[in-house]
């Protein structure tokens, strides 16, 4: 008898241990569930898909230096830290900031008035916190000034280790406030960008919808910090609401907010370990928005340099560079790269450049055009007015991003994009942010700060001249056991 008591004590232990795991699978099973689901969160009270796309006003925004002067075009755009104060003087709860640099105190002491915009921007940061607005910044720095002094103004800061998440770099660049106004370009909270650099961008007010997608790129880097691995599985609520298959339909109201213009949108990430599910990676949009161009696709870009480079050996990235030969040979795109020509520019870019140039040679349909932009040198060696736009526009889209178009930043490096495909109007009423791209490409392309590529001679960039690359004769994979010099700003 003793021994049947203790089977019927074994078997009941054994039925609370299956009990018991049956309960705790199912409190799993109902936290998985629950963080999958796809709700409006908390935070957006009174949101609808209905109304959250409306009003939205779009506004491009742009940082020309001083010494740099342009004939006037037409071209209407807001400076860029204009553009920054005015989202602060929308901010009523939060104001989410991700920047790959944060300098905005300027270390020369003697430096005129513009150069300090950056310190008066920063003041107003760091008294965000008596106005009760949350200040929340994700970024790659740890040895920031600036962040150290937001921080020690009750500014939360999270801090990724990109070097352990990917092996790559920090160069996300927007801001998200009120979850209702964003920010997006290439200016970053540093106060060349506010002052020395030529940078463009575009602010969007009262998008909900848009802006609630940016913000769960924000959200991602938000759960990254300390993590030295990606997680398998992310939550839904970073996971993307609109992507290049399921663009957001809204109505864009030009300066006059008389004449709307009805246009779609998404949101883009990089690299592809931070894009999960529904997430449109960098690479896919700019795809896109060459592939829907019918007549032309500008492009202004610091750094155009299709390799990836790591420690001594670099390999062939084929991606973006076979897109544009696509849109040339097979479909007669006209093409026009404006890229930043000065003493860090790697001397294998204008190989690169004249072998897509010498494809169009035999071509009757073929066009590719090549400019280099040259800022201006100073005796003493700085520079200033470097072009550090990252955007492309043809005459139905405009893609904005953080990246130039280098292979290592998209295989490795933290950005975000936007694109914003637009019809144009046949009366010419309306002025599109496609137009206005457009417009500033095109007065950047005409002036005086150019030099074309032409055959047998390479532009001087800065005091440094690049040599003249060989003549091609073979592709560029041929090349890509040589080293190179991936200069970034």
């Amino acid at each position: 008898m003793p021994g049947l008591s203790q089977d019927r004590a074994m078997k009941s232990q054994q039925k609370c241990i299956v009990v018991f795991a049956l309960v705790c699978c199912f409190a799993v099973l109902v936290a998985l569930i629950f963080s999958a689901v796809d709700v409006w969160g908390d935070y957006e009270d009174g949101i609808t898909e209905e109304n959250c796309s409306r009003d939205c006003r779009i506004v491009l925004v742009e940082n020309i230096p001083e010494d740099l002067t342009f004939s006037d075009n037409g071209t209407t755009s807001l400076p860029f830290v204009v553009g920054l104060h005015s989202l602060l003087d929308r901010a009523s709860r939060s104001v989410e900031i991700v920047s790959s640099d944060w300098a905005l105190n300027s270390s020369d002491e003697s430096s005129p008035p513009a150069d300090k915009q950056g310190q008066l921007l920063l003041q107003r940061l760091l008294r965000l916190k008596s106005r009760h607005v949350d200040l929340k910044v994700a970024s790659g720095l740890v040895d920031s000034a600036d962040l150290k002094a937001l921080s020690e103004s009750n500014a939360e800061v999270h801090y990724l280790n990109m070097t352990a998440l990917t092996k790559g770099q920090f160069h996300s660049s927007f801001w998200v406030v009120d979850r209702k106004h964003m920010y997006i370009g290439s200016g970053g909270m540093d106060w060349r960008s506010l002052s020395k650099m030529k940078e463009l961008g575009v602010i969007i007010y009262d998008c909900s919808c848009l802006v609630l997608d940016l913000d769960r790129i924000f959200s991602l880097y938000w759960q990254l910090e300390y993590k030295d691995y990606i997680p398998s599985i992310w939550s839904k609520r970073v996971t993307g609401l609109y992507n290049k298959d399921n663009a957001l339909s809204l109505l864009l109201n030009d300066s006059s907010a008389v004449i709307s213009s009805l246009c779609v949108a998404f949101v883009s990430s990089s690299p592809d370990l931070f894009c999960p599910k529904d997430r449109t990676r960098d690479i896919d949009a700019i795809y896109r928005v060459i592939l829907d161009a019918k007549r032309f696709i500008y492009i202004s870009i610091t750094d155009y340099l299709p390799l990836v480079k790591r420690s001594s050996h670099s390999r062939y990235w084929s991606l973006i560079d076979e897109m544009l030969r696509e849109a040339l040979i097979l479909r007669g795109i006209k093409v026009r790269l404006l890229i930043s020509c000065w003493r860090h520019t790697n001397p294998l870019t204008f190989n690169f450049v004249w072998s897509l140039k010498t494809l169009c040679m035999q071509l009757p349909n073929c066009t590719l055009e090549v400019k280099f932009f040259s800022p201006r040198e100073f005796r003493n060696g700085t520079v200033q007015g470097i072009n550090h736009n990252k955007y492309m526009v043809t005459d139905s889209a405009v893609y904005i991003g953080n990246f130039d178009w280098v292979g290592n930043e998209f295989a490795y490096n933290a950005g975000a994009g936007l694109v914003i495909s637009q019809t144009e109007d046949p009366e010419g009423r309306a002025v599109t942010i496609v137009g206005q791209v457009k417009a500033a490409f095109e007065r950047d392309w005409y002036s005086r700060y150019t030099k074309s590529l032409q055959a047998n001679k390479v532009p001087e960039c800065s005091k440094s001249r690049v040599s003249l690359p060989p003549p091609l004769k073979t592709r560029p994979e041929s090349r890509e056991s040589k080293e190179t010099s991936n200069a970034s700003l």
